[in-house]
């Protein structure tokens, strides 16, 4: 049986998908292995054109700079996806890897459509035997099928490896340059291992050899899914609590402090807040509920999907909250959304729980001003339905001017630096804060006259 010839060392490095995942990962790479020439190609023409460009195509801190020192060095952007096959050693795949919106599955499992075909052109536009990276998250297994679709018909053979991501936006370069693990599986054949030990050889370029770990290919396709659905289950965990702090006098923060001493829990993750967003959790979470309800597994499907559940719930109590505490009504009121984007230091909107918020707010009829330094343009597009309830604003004094309320929904560091004392002079009053990120010196916005609700901790007002 023919079998993949590994070439020595992976000199033409190419990733299809120039997104959150493909851009910073390739120009990380281009960055620590200057004798590698590295290629990334997309169908978005325009997102390519941006990668060339000084306004990148999203916000990470870090990425202009790496992706300057590389670009036109050993650093490609490309449209030509064949000619680029045609030529490469290795080809990562970091295409879009969306839950379904239709037929089997919807709601839940992985839609692969956009994998399935990256897998045909790369066969059909092979020139010689291929290692294939999955860098997509993807369901268990799907390795298996992307060889069968590989090696149909085709005169080349194909060896599939698994290295999923383990990015926090907002961090993902630092992440980059300081791993805590690289993760590579592959089949336990020798031509398995033998690409394996070729793609580990890219990162050992630069990352310690104890933080590459290797596994069989399907265990390094699960441990993505696993790692996410664990991280997001702590911040449902916190968050689960956080009611019953509000209604017993208890601080969330306290609580978490303490509970985070205990060297067999931790301190990461148990921020409460309005909720998880970002392209990850809740896709991969709903992922892993999915692949455990097509083996029967009811009981696992169920626990995971309490994560998103919870998320959910926190989101939508919220709002509530703010309505009633506004005297249960928001019509007409002038409400200013501080932070759009799903987390601190980053311009992605996907699964914001700030979207969640906006969108019952709108259909209470409040008047809504969105303010964020970087994630604007986003929040025109997914909040255009709502017309002239929503207004965007740049300048966060601008956007509190004759407010009755504002919620912090990002935990952007410039919030808590802001004039409060001149913001609540701009208000109307009852002024209120809403704080969904836990941010904010309540004590301190109280003493200013602000009526203070923040999550997980008991509410500061002046009525009577």
């Amino acid at each position: 049986m023919k079998t993949v010839k590994t070439p020595k060392k992976l000199t033409n490095i190419l990733c299809i998908g120039a997104g959150y995942v493909g851009g910073p990962t390739m120009a990380m790479i281009a960055k620590k292995c200057p004798d590698r020439k590295v290629t990334v190609v997309d169908i978005n023409a325009e997102r390519i054109a941006a990668w060339q460009s000084d306004a990148l195509p999203f916000y990470e801190p870090g990425l202009k700079e790496v992706v300057a020192e590389t670009l036109g060095r050993n650093l490609f952007f490309s449209t030509d996806i064949p000619a680029a096959i045609a030529a490469a050693d290795v080809v990562f795949v970091a295409v879009n890897t969306p839950t379904k919106t239709f037929g089997q599955g919807a709601g839940r499992a992985a839609d692969l459509q956009y994998w399935e075909k990256t897998a045909h052109e790369i066969r059909e536009c092979a020139t010689h035997d291929l290692i294939v990276v999955e860098k997509s998250t993807l369901p268990v297994r799907t390795a298996t099928a992307m060889k069968r679709v590989l090696e149909s018909g085709g005169a080349h053979r194909f060896e599939v490896l698994s290295n999923p991501e383990f990015l926090a936006e907002g961090t993902a370069i630092a992440d980059l340059e300081k791993p805590d693990r690289v993760l590579v599986g592959s089949d336990e054949t020798p031509t398995g291992a033998a690409a394996r030990e070729a793609v580990v050889d890219i990162y050992a370029e630069w990352v310690p050899r104890d933080r590459i770990l290797t596994t069989n290919v399907w265990s390094s396709e699960l441990s993505k899914l696993a790692a996410n659905a664990f991280l997001a289950q702590r911040i449902s965990s916190v968050n689960a609590l956080t009611e019953l702090c509000e209604k017993t006098g208890a601080d969330v923060d306290e609580v978490a402090r303490a509970i985070g001493r205990d060297s067999r829990i931790g301190p990461k993750f148990l921020r409460a807040g309005v909720g998880f967003g970002g392209s990850c959790f809740k896709k991969d979470i709903l992922n892993l509920v999915y692949l455990c309800e097509q083996r029967g597994l009811t009981e696992a499907a169920a626990y995971w999907n309490s994560v998103v559940e919870m998320n959910e719930h926190q989101e939508t109590r919220f709002v509530a909250e703010m309505v009633h505490a506004m005297f249960n009504t928001v019509a007409g009121k002038r409400i200013a959304i501080l932070g759009y984007a799903f987390k601190a230091d980053t311009s992605d909107t996907r699964e914001t729980p700030a979207k969640v918020v906006a969108d019952l707010l709108a259909e209470e009829r409040a008047q809504l001003v969105v303010c964020d330094p970087y994630a604007l343009p986003n929040a025109r597009k997914e909040l255009a339905r709502h017309g002239d309830l929503v207004s965007f604003e740049e300048d966060p004094y601008t956007a509190v001017e004759g407010a009755d309320a504002v919620a912090v929904l990002t935990d952007w560091r410039q919030f808590p630096e802001l004039d409060w004392a001149r913001i609540f002079a701009r208000m109307r009053k009852p002024a209120f804060v809403f704080d969904g990120r836990n941010c904010l010196d309540r004590r301190e916005l109280f003493e200013l006259g602000f009526h203070v609700r923040a999550i997980g901790k008991a509410p500061l007002s002046h009525f009577a």
